[in-house]
């Protein structure tokens, strides 16, 4: 029995000992260029080819890119409240007077701009004015087909109370200096 314990013992200690041999590791590769692939073409949709049915048959033209020329001197009101007036004269492009008063009784003042509170920036494409306090206030003037747009962007310092925030642009027959 005492042979026996040690054949097994023996056997055990031979077995613990024998660890499988491991798996030989690979060897790290060398970097791969990635290969230049082609992307597949994105598939059309059906909206793409298709023309979009309001502009079929219609010859849409770029706007032209030329001087702004306009002199308006009038006063407008819209159904809420908001009363104006502008006089505005721009010759080839170059701002010559400007004054714009927009009242808003409902949403708690008005805004008022004066060309001597800004300097001329820009002439083309569109005529841009900037403040002179640096505030960022600007005012952008664009003909839009018959009628020529005076937008006003970042100017509640010019403005009373929350007008600012209900201020549109005002807009100007070119030909005729009636605005809206």
């Amino acid at each position: 029995m005492k042979h026996s314990f040690s054949v097994v013992a023996a056997t055990l200690i031979v077995a613990a000992c024998a660890t499988p041999k491991p798996a030989p590791q690979p060897e790290p590769e060398a970097p791969v260029e990635p290969e230049a692939t082609v992307a597949p073409e994105p598939e059309k949709s059906e909206m793409e080819t298709r023309p979009l049915k309001y502009l079929a048959n219609r010859k849409i033209m770029p706007q032209p890119t030329r001087p702004l020329n306009i002199k308006a001197g009038c006063s407008f009101a819209d159904e809420v409240g908001t009363r104006g007036r502008l006089d505005l004269q721009v010759k080839n492009a170059d701002v010559k007077k400007f004054t714009a008063v927009v009242n808003m009784p409902k949403h708690g003042g008005a805004c008022r701009f004066k060309l001597d509170q800004f300097h001329q920036a820009a002439n083309l494409p569109n005529v841009l004015l900037e403040a002179n306090d640096g505030s960022g206030c600007t005012v952008r003037m664009w003909e839009q087909g018959p009628k020529t747009m005076v937008a006003f962007n970042t100017c509640p310092g010019f403005c009373d109370g929350q007008a600012f925030d209900y201020l549109w642009p005002i807009l100007v027959e070119t030909r005729t200096g009636r605005c809206f």
